[in-house]
């Protein structure tokens, strides 16, 4: 899967997917045992293609990676690599990447009768409500997070 570097900033770097070329590998279809290995599985090889795989709609997707540590409860660690979908509705719950007051950042959607909120998942973060006064744009949905150990 090669990315292609479409905006750095100081929260995200986004950058758009190159889907022209398959990227098949390898891939164990039968799961990789976490205790004692299984002799009789030794290399059973399928291959599976990451770009069909992480990208449902190929105009709408987009990678940025993680800055920060806002989010690490939920998963999302300083480094990894975020899969965007823009083409997603905004939902309740979801993960989304949000442009508010001329800067990019990565949170829950909590919304409530009267308000919006950006939720961090690290209580040394505070929710962030959206008022009238915010100009913001849920810029796309979390899909998929690739991480790098």
């Amino acid at each position: 899967m090669k990315i292609i570097p479409v905006k750095r900033g100081h929260v995200l770097d986004i950058y758009s997917a190159e889907t022209a070329v398959s990227l098949a590998l390898p891939y164990v279809d039968t799961g990789i045992s976490a205790g004692f290995p299984s002799p009789a599985d030794d290399f059973s090889y399928l291959s599976i293609d990451l770009n069909r795989e992480l990208i449902k709609n190929k105009e709408a997707t987009f990678f940025a990676r993680v800055k920060g540590d806002s989010m690490k409860e939920a998963g999302l660690n300083d480094g990894d690599l975020l899969v965007i979908d823009r083409s997603l509705e905004p939902q309740d719950g979801k993960i989304a990447v949000c442009f508010i007051d001329g800067e990019f950042t990565v949170k829950r959607i909590k919304k409530e009768p009267h308000a919006v909120w950006l939720m961090p998942a690290n209580e040394n973060y505070k929710p962030i409500k959206v008022t009238e006064e915010n100009q913001l744009i849920i810029w796309g949905i979390v899909t998929a997070v690739i991480k790098f150990v």
